[in-house]
């Protein structure tokens, strides 16, 4: 029986204070701060102008499958963009409201009114 109760924690619970909750924090030095970003941006263009790329060190080559499926998102996404700007906005209206006659009237914004 001893061995159920082993693990368990004895004594009363302690409840945390404001005292504990705010600990200090420790400072930083700004100055070297911005100076290490400063480096690290040069570094950054410096290694971009010198490669031709906008990536910094290893680019990941891109599998048949993978391109051949942007490729295809690139084609739905050109057909998309070509039906919507083929239709005018008179037309896209005027199905819009075909199909809120269309609708039952559940779908009917109800009416209110003071006096009935």
């Amino acid at each position: 029986m001893s061995d159920a109760y082993a693990c368990v924690a004895k004594g009363k619970l302690k409840l945390k204070s404001d005292t504990d909750l705010k600990k200090k924090k420790k400072k930083k030095n700004k100055s070297k701060d911005k100076e290490m970003e400063r480096e690290a941006a040069k570094s950054y263009v410096e290694a971009a102008s010198t490669s031709g790329t906008s990536t910094v060190g290893f680019e990941r080559k891109l599998t048949k499958a993978e391109l051949a499926s942007k490729k295809q998102q690139e084609k739905m996404r050109n057909k998309r963009i070509m039906d919507k700007a083929q239709t005018t906005h008179k037309e896209r209206v005027e199905k819009f409201n075909e199909h809120l006659d269309n609708l039952t009237e559940h779908f009917d914004i109800p009416k209110v009114s003071w006096t009935k």
